[in-house]
């Protein structure tokens, strides 16, 4: 009864967040959770763990990565690392994090090892995209006390730290390939000045579980963290220095979301801060199925943060799209009934599940002159008319076009189409509605673009 009741709470909790516009969680088209954003070449890049479809327990076999230059349109990039890319392990991809330095880019990722032992390695790349390569061929850290959740910092004087550990929290020193490390793995001392005090639990007096995440400003360091007892909060605390000591600032966000766990990722983008953490607020969702979401982050005079809620997420977009451009299907603000899917002939692409589905994207700008014809590269195996439907607004709102998709017979083949559309000058939501008799899978869709 109680599945029941959390999976009814759940839907309404979604369908809630459809009604209002919503922009959380920003991912609808796979389970994603352990969110950890970097900013590079002023986009931001944000490297996910995933969850798998159905899960009952934390199956996660790679990790994905997704971009967004306006906070609201969200492009999909696919699977970027999987835990059987490095030799030495066995299961589990669980939360990431991405660092450059000198032109390269750093994952590192926990992982369990063919001796069923918990180890963290890295992976590098020559582009924040991939593709990554294990470097070491053996694990990084492997202390034996609880090498999950790396989170991984670079000070201004150029010295990175690694941290991580479930209960307890750990640092190194990186030397500067940020393949090795300098001196001994350091504890960071659980006392309740530096965590706050559990209540209940005389053998784990803090509130710290995992999670750790490093962030620097105005010359304070902030150390977020998953806290508990579960289900987890996020808390935090500052320093003068990244090593510590720590005083415990409180809860950033309560517990809340439908998953019993929770996960931080603070960055700076484009002259504002954003808080990212998970929850299980989409359908199918909860602890297993998790969903990241984001937040804007404030501070207080003092610099401590603004506790925060889980909220319908970013309304407002930094920057219009451009629709007289190639955009891919997978860039996406919201969806329903689509999934994420990718193969070698096109890279990532969207398959509608069902008549009605829908993607849409937001803070399209077709400008004065405007646009009088759409073009998209699409495919479906049925023999039934499939249609894409361009509308603006909402899923019913004004029909601009419809393109029927061509029987191509399989998500390897695929055509352009293109069609006359209602000219549309100014800046709206554009969403793409996919109509068809078939029951699933009723279109496969790779990218638009409109055109004069």
């Amino acid at each position: 009864m109680r599945k029941v009741k959390i999976a009814g709470c759940l839907l309404l909790m979604f369908c809630i967040l459809q009604g209002i516009q919503a922009q959380n969680p920003i991912i609808q088209t796979a389970y994603t959770a352990d969110p950890a954003p970097v900013v590079y070449n002023n986009k931001l890049f944000l490297y996910t763990s995933h969850d798998e479809d159905g899960s009952t327990w934390f199956t996660m076999n790679d990790w994905k990565l997704y971009t967004t230059e306006d906070m609201v349109n969200w492009t999909d990039h696919g699977t970027i690392l999987s835990y059987s890319d490095f030799t030495w392990a066995r299961i589990n991809a669980w939360a990431p994090q991405c660092i450059e330095r000198g032109g390269k880019f750093y994952l590192y990722v926990p992982l369990t090892t063919h001796d069923n032992k918990g180890a963290i390695g890295v992976a590098v790349a020559n582009s924040p995209y991939g593709p990554f390569t294990d470097p070491l061929g053996k694990p990084l850290i492997q202390s034996g006390g609880g090498d999950i959740d790396p989170s991984v910092f670079i000070n201004e004087d150029g010295q990175a730290y690694l941290y991580w550990g479930n209960p307890k929290c750990y640092y190194v020193k990186l030397n500067e390939d940020m393949i090795s490390y300098q001196g001994e793995v350091m504890p960071v001392p659980n006392t309740i000045e530096a965590f706050g005090k559990r209540e209940g639990n005389p053998e784990r007096p803090t509130t710290y579980e995992e999670g750790p995440w490093l962030y620097k400003r105005k010359g304070l360091y902030y150390l977020l963290f998953a806290a508990g007892p579960l289900p987890e909060h996020i808390g935090y605390s500052t320093s003068s220095s990244p090593t510590g000591p720590w005083k415990y600032q409180g809860v950033l966000m309560p517990t809340e979301g439908g998953s019993f766990t929770n996960h931080p990722g603070l960055v700076d983008f484009k002259g504002k801060t954003y808080f990212f953490y998970h929850n299980g607020a989409l359908p199918g969702g909860g602890g297993f199925t998790r969903s990241v979401s984001v937040e804007e982050a404030a501070f207080k005079k003092d610099g401590t943060l603004q506790p925060l809620k889980m909220t319908k997420g970013i309304t407002k977009g930094l920057a219009p799209l451009n629709p007289f451009v190639k955009n891919e299907a997978e860039t996406i603000a919201w969806s329903e009934g689509v999934k994420a899917m990718q193969n070698e002939k096109v890279g990532v692409f969207v398959t509608a599940l069902r008549s009605g589905a829908y993607t849409k994207v937001k803070d399209v700008d077709f400008r004065k002159t405007g646009a009088t014809r759409f073009t998209a590269r699409l495919g479906t195996t049925h023999n039934t008319e499939v249609t894409l439907e361009v509308r603006l607004g909402s899923v019913d709102g004004e029909l601009l076009g419809t393109v029927k998709a061509p029987l191509t017979g399989g998500n390897d083949r695929w055509a352009l189409v293109s069609t006359e559309v209602k000219k549309v000058t100014g800046v709206h939501d554009v969403y793409f509605v996919f109509k068809g008799k078939e029951r699933s899978n009723i279109l496969f869709f790779d990218y638009w673009k409109f055109s004069q």
